[in-house]
């Protein structure tokens, strides 16, 4: 396959944003009045700093964001944690409710929170309504299955019919979610929702980028009944304003850096508090030899450029059997120069604009040092000025080497690096070759095939015949890391249940005894003589054993 002459576009000077602090000419994104009253949602004290967000799209400024300190996040969780008491106490039904409504609320307005998501992120607007699609179906899940998922659970007891055992799950009191810019609606949500089900309040912490479309689904969960004060919006830094919502909260959801959520995993592990980690991957798919290419091709191109590749469950990893290397390559690289980029608020561009110069940073040197080390570029490759300041061309690199940074640091961009490989084995030796471990991907005719390669695969969740849409919306199964890519999950059972504090509760029955008989308790046993109860006992168990009793 003949190289595709990818030009590295390169600017003299760094990137300009407008300052309307500065420039007297410069206007904002959007109206002022039309943000005031979800700015003021923020939590703040008077004198407040703020900071400027700008759009990815034009470098026009957004809005001037609160900030919040760390005396304002104590603040925040001392109301949050008066509020929770009332907030628990409430029927279930009654919290489900508001998530249901939430449901309909998000998809009569989502024009709305479109348009903010495109505004702050920079992704396309089909990537954008990923995030609608999501939080409707976290909302809907969690409505219907907490009340399965809280029930309490039955458990034997030493002395089957005298003990009566059950395990509750209480609300731990005040959730902390720090959550990060690259899916600014999915991410403000997906840990709030089952932590405010399950009957706790929350404090949430967005990225200050992308504070207004948090702030947004704040206004809608009062709008659909969630009482005021139940969940707090603090807005900052992560070492600052993040690290005050760990210090003060009683379990915190944090999605970010593998760097930074060790640093917060330290100071979870100091206090005692449990923390939900959702960290960085480096997402490997394999192309097996028996799939249709064109239909893999497809699938691959989601998998590598949806939401411009800022997307933790991307794939940056590409293996492809030798068997069919050429013909599914050229299949990709035609479907990946296809693709469209644009700035529009409507669904006409496929891609769009990466969110900060900082992550334009990280893809121009990972893309330039790959081609130092001798890879070569099949398609993109390219900063396009010309659309706005951030736009990257969706890329993909050929011939990659060990000691190229891209092979194993996390891009988080459009950028894909192939491989050929021989077999399925090599494959699979390949994929697990990294510290990280968050989504893979397998592709073949064969599904059988696919889920026992799926299963050798040291990933938290591997898609088989999809990138990572089909495990992301299965929202009864965890969503969750191995090794460096974090700790914990969310969705299913498992992401209600780190919220909350498990209770055995085990009660002896037929103690007392009634009417004149004795009762018939462990105190009957234990009075015998030493000898006696433990030869009994040793008897009984050796019985359960023979009854196949738990």
């Amino acid at each position: 396959m003949p190289d595709y002459p990818g030009r590295m576009a390169h600017d003299d000077e760094p990137v300009q944003l407008i300052d309307p602090e500065t420039d007297p000419l410069a206007t904002y994104v959007l109206e002022p009045d039309d943000v005031r009253t979800l700015l003021a949602r923020v939590v703040t004290s008077p004198g407040h700093e703020t900071r400027t967000t700008y759009a990815p799209f034009t470098g026009g400024p957004i809005a001037a964001v609160p900030l919040s300190t760390p005396d304002d996040v104590a603040r925040a969780v001392r109301s949050a944690r008066r509020a929770q008491h009332t907030w628990a106490a409430l029927p279930l039904r009654r919290r489900a409710a508001v998530l249901l409504r939430l449901h309909d609320l998000v998809l009569a307005h989502q024009s709305d929170v479109l348009d903010l998501i495109q505004l702050e992120n920079g992704k396309s607007r089909a990537s954008a309504y990923e995030e609608v699609v999501d939080v409707a179906i976290v909302a809907r899940h969690y409505a219907v299955r907490a009340r399965s998922y809280l029930a309490p659970r039955r458990s034997g007891g030493i002395l089957p019919g005298l003990t009566g055992t059950r395990v509750l799950r209480h609300p731990l009191g005040v959730v902390g979610v720090v959550a990060p810019w690259n899916f600014p609606l999915t991410l403000a949500l997906s840990d709030v929702l089952p932590a405010l089900v399950a009957g706790n309040a929350v404090v949430l912490r967005p990225d200050p980028q992308t504070a207004l479309t948090a702030l947004w689904a704040a206004e809608q969960l009062e709008a659909a009944g969630l009482p005021p004060g139940v969940l707090q919006v603090v807005v900052g830094d992560g070492p600052t304003v993040g690290a005050a919502v760990v210090e003060h909260v009683d379990q915190v959801s944090f999605t970010g850096s593998t760097a930074t959520g060790r640093v917060v995993a330290q100071r979870a592990a100091e206090r005692l508090i449990p923390a939900t980690l959702e960290l960085g991957g480096k997402n490997p798919m394999y192309v097996a030899d028996d799939v249709d290419v064109e239909t893999a091709a497809e699938g691959a191109v989601r998998a590598c450029f949806a939401s411009t590749g800022q997307l933790c469950v991307s794939i940056e990893r590409l293996y492809v059997h030798e068997a069919v290397a050429e013909e599914f390559l050229a299949a990709f690289v035609r479907r990946t120069r296809a693709l469209s980029l644009g700035a529009g608020l409507d669904y006409v561009a496929d891609v769009g604009s990466l969110t900060s110069a900082a992550q334009l940073a990280t893809v121009v040197e990972h893309v330039e040092d790959a081609l130092t080390h001798g890879a070569r570029v099949l398609a993109g490759g390219v900063h396009r000025t010309d659309l706005g300041p951030f736009f990257y061309e969706p890329t993909i690199l050929d011939g990659v080497t060990e000691d190229a940074r891209v092979h194993r640091e996390e891009t988080f961009g459009p950028v894909v690096s192939v491989y050929r490989v021989a077999s399925d084995d090599e494959a699979v030796a390949a994929m697990n070759d990294s510290d990280l471990g968050l989504n893979a991907s397998v592709w073949t005719r064969s599904t059988r095939r696919g889920a026992a390669l799926a299963a050798r695969v040291r990933a938290g969740t591997v898609n088989v015949n999809e990138g990572y849409a089909a495990a992301w919306t299965s929202m009864g199964a965890p969503q969750g890391g191995r090794g460096q890519s974090g700790t914990g999950h969310r969705h299913g059972p498992e992401g209600l249940w780190a919220t909350t504090a498990t209770q055995t509760v085990a009660v002896q029955r037929g103690v007392h005894g009634l009417a004149g008989v004795p009762g018939i308790g462990l105190r009957r046993v234990y009075e015998l003589d030493a000898e006696q109860w433990t030869s009994m006992l040793t008897g009984a168990l050796r019985v359960m054993k023979a009854l196949r009793r738990p």
